[in-house]
């Protein structure tokens, strides 16, 4: 069956598993691209396991920077987002040793030549921070595939360039079965993203590192001064035309995400305002939407206890199913 007809059906028939690396807030791009769609995943039914990977924060860069106070800010924006702890389970790689020991059985099932032609890792490696690249660039996939099959998950929302490290863990799967004889995991399906990819306020892609990003937990005053500095173009008449104008065509789709319009009657409705009017008008529906969201993040914020509490909770709940997910690997390797 399809799988997005069978996520409709049977959603209680599913668990995905999903996540960020705490690296900083998450902003909008964020918020469109994957969080909208596990809320809806979650209400829907499906068992949703996030993963803080604050592990794989370190294949990238040389330290983690302050990865606890981010991984608090991570449960933070779930939260008020509207991630429900009790039918979602969040935690972090580092509080799971079970998840991360499955590395190491994995890892005999792919060869290094595999890994080095996985063409995300080959970007990856590309656009690396480091001086050299580390061991941990290499055996990222395969840290991905334990972060998946350890909770046996069998739907893995990704975006196209994930496809390569989705497919990495679909052959972990079916050799580990192969060779043990066992049906222990899954082969997982891709849910692929419908969201666009929302340009930053340069045009580019939204990203933290590159400062172009509107942040969640931002202040209307700082999303205003944000808009307000975005790339647009002379042309006074405004149209939407992300291959020539994607500065214009960017915060279009933004006041279009944030209003559920079409960017196109966006900017039927601006016409020749121009730029300034354009961005009076992606700044009202920004913080429009997002005041919600922002009020719920101020109120959790100031119980940081209960985000560690959240955090407690679900590591405590993915120890079990690692742990349980770990015992059946040994025995079926014949391990004590």
């Amino acid at each position: 069956m399809h799988t997005v007809e069978s996520v409709r059906r049977s959603p209680h028939a599913h668990r995905v598993l999903t996540g960020d690396r705490p690296t900083g807030p998450l902003h909008l791009g964020h918020y469109f691209g994957t969080l909208q769609n596990r809320i809806r995943l979650q209400d829907a039914g499906v068992e949703l396991f996030l993963v803080i990977a604050d592990y794989q924060v370190l294949t990238d860069r040389d330290v983690a920077d302050r990865p606890a106070e981010h991984a608090e800010n991570l449960v933070l924006d779930y939260l008020a987002a509207g991630v429900d702890p009790q039918r979602a389970t969040v935690f972090t790689h580092s509080s799971v040793p079970a998840l991360n020991q499955l590395l190491l059985p994995f890892l005999s099932l792919v060869s290094v030549a595999e890994l080095g032609r996985n063409p995300t890792v080959k970007d990856e490696i590309a656009h690396s921070r480091q001086s050299a690249v580390s061991g941990l660039m290499f055996t990222y996939p395969v840290h991905q595939a334990a972060d998946i099959l350890f909770c046996k998950a069998d739907l893995v929302p990704v975006g196209q360039d994930q496809l390569p490290h989705l497919e990495t863990t679909r052959t972990i799967a079916r050799r580990f079965n192969d060779r043990y004889r066992t049906g222990l995991f899954p082969e997982p399906e891709a849910l692929l993203s419908t969201a666009p990819l929302l340009p930053g306020t340069d045009g580019g892609k939204m990203s933290k590192s590159r400062g172009n990003a509107i942040a969640l937990g931002a202040t209307e005053d700082e999303t205003a001064r944000l808009i307000r500095g975005a790339t647009t173009d002379a042309d006074r008449h405004i149209g939407y035309d992300p291959r020539n104008r994607p500065g214009v065509a960017g915060l279009l789709q933004l006041a279009a995400l944030c209003q559920d319009r079409d960017p196109h009657d966006v900017a039927a409705e601006i016409g020749s305002g121009g730029a300034a009017r354009l961005k009076a008008t992606v700044t009202e529906a920004v913080n429009e939407h997002l005041r919600p969201l922002r009020r719920r993040r101020a109120e959790l914020a100031t119980d940081r206890g209960h985000l560690r509490a959240v955090l407690a909770a679900g590591s405590e709940r993915a120890n079990a199913v690692a742990k349980a997910t770990l015992d059946e690997v040994r025995a079926a390797m014949g391990s004590l």
